[in-house]
């Protein structure tokens, strides 16, 4: 016997044409922000990847010509999309232990915390510009205190910013000078790890480094999560400090008539986000640098998934 069912009152589905107009009410500032800010630019870049377009005349289809360009013709792509994964791995790895580790002494002192939490902090609140003109001064290889001091203790003196194979490291210095921002973030998940549990490691006969594996860690693993995507989105853009280490190291700082080779030196701070702004606004190829912002927002997603699958890039797996 063939079940029948009854027809659903008119007044509950009167109260739940209500209850989806009331959520979607509700989502609404989400929905606009999300679609004018996330989906209609993703669209529009996946459109212009395919057409030939140079902002003046209207885009025409080009299929994957852009593509084809970018991956087998344009001789800095490899070398632009080698140092930014460098980055994303080096970079974010060591920031993340350095914020830690730093977070860590300073819950541990006992006097004069709050002094060295504000010293820590603070070079990260100094704007990207002015800190990587200072670090370009400082770790000038002519007349950098930094170098003249290596020399006075007998230390080699790298070339840092003019180096090719120093830039990337110097940038990376930079980058764990301004370290507060996740060196707050720890020390706020540190001070919220109960205390009775490494009472109870410590009975169980358990050392600093057993502590810190079997209590800190497992505490804190969604704060290192959050730490490492977010690092790995933002080392995905990074842009203003390459940009301007390699302009003030080879002299180029402003004016007009002055010529600038992108990535100095010899191509080695030359980042995917600089390709698209070169592409884009210099050679009026936006094609092409849609395409390159697409590999971005590509590596950008599949690192995220990776380590949230992972649940933490340094961290087993559940």
């Amino acid at each position: 016997m063939a079940l029948v069912s009854s027809p659903v009152p008119p007044a509950l589905r009167s109260k739940r044409r209500r209850e989806r107009v009331r959520t979607l009410a509700f989502l609404s500032p989400w929905l606009v922000g999300f679609g004018f800010f996330f989906l209609y630019p993703l669209v529009s870049t996946a459109y212009f990847s395919v057409m030939s377009y140079d902002g003046y005349t209207p885009p025409t289809f080009s299929g994957l010509q852009n593509w084809d360009f970018v991956f087998t013709k344009y001789p800095s792509f490899w070398k632009g999309l080698g140092n930014t994964l460098w980055l994303v791995v080096v970079m974010v790895s060591l920031r993340v232990v350095f914020g830690l580790g730093v977070g860590m002494l300073i819950t541990k002192v006992k006097s004069g915390a709050g002094f060295f939490r504000t010293a820590f902090y603070l070079p990260y609140l100094a704007p990207p510009v002015a800190a990587t003109m200072a670090f370009a001064f400082l770790l000038n290889p002519g007349t950098g205190p930094v170098n003249h001091l290596l020399g006075e203790l007998g230390l080699p003196q790298p070339g840092w910013f003019t180096d090719p194979s120093w830039s990337k490291p110097a940038l990376t210095l930079l980058a764990l000078w301004g370290v507060g921002d996740l060196m707050v973030i720890f020390m706020a998940a540190l001070l919220d790890v109960p205390k009775e549990q490494y009472e109870a490691a410590e009975l169980d006969g358990a050392g600093p480094f057993q502590r810190f594996r079997y209590v800190t860690l497992p505490n804190i693993s969604p704060i290192v999560m959050f730490a490492v995507v977010t690092g790995v989105i933002q080392t995905m853009q990074y842009y203003t400090q390459a940009i301007v280490a390699g302009k003030v190291a080879s002299g180029v700082i402003g004016g007009s008539g002055q010529q600038f080779e992108p990535g100095y030196p010899s191509g080695s701070t030359w980042t995917l986000p600089q390709m698209v702004y070169n592409l884009g606004f210099q050679t009026y190829d936006y094609g092409s640098a849609c395409v390159v912002a697409m590999v971005l927002f590509a590596l950008s997603t599949a690192f995220t998934s990776l380590l949230l699958r992972r649940r933490s890039g340094f961290l087993a797996e559940d």
